[in-house]
């Protein structure tokens, strides 16, 4: 089942408190378990959209992509123009990832850095319908 999943910047020695002005909403497939589910996002894939939000540099569209290779034999990416390689987003382990209220996900920006997010929210989400980004 489709799901609405944001995500806010974790405490770092940057921000201790942590930073809702950092993050991602992602529309995504999840599982009972809450883990990334493969088989639908492979059905659904037109639906899987993110929008990451980064302070003052305001918001870039993309699309979840999951891809073969990478470390458990699969990488999830997000993909912020598909005709240009070079702009993707890579996952920490989000195939071994719960995404549930509290759970923390780490995601590489396209430099390599990678940066740890708290889900904050985790809700149904309707494709092409009510419950997608806001």
């Amino acid at each position: 089942m489709l799901h609405h999943v944001t995500l806010h910047l974790a405490r770092s020695k940057q921000f201790p408190e942590g930073s809702p002005r950092y993050g991602y909403d992602i529309t995504a497939p999840l599982d009972d378990g809450g883990h990334l589910d493969q088989e639908e996002w492979a059905d659904k894939r037109a639906y899987c959209r993110v929008r990451r939000f980064w302070a003052d540099e305001g918001e870039q569209q993309g699309v979840l992509v999951h891809r073969p290779g990478g470390a458990g034999g699969a990488t999830w990416m997000i993909d912020y123009n598909q005709g240009r390689p070079g702009d993707e987003e890579a996952g920490y382990h989000l195939h071994q990832h719960r995404f549930a209220e509290g759970e923390y996900v780490t995601i590489e920006d396209d430099d390599g850095r990678p940066y740890t997010f708290q889900v904050v929210s985790v809700t149904p989400a309707e494709p092409g319908g009510a419950g997608g980004h806001r």
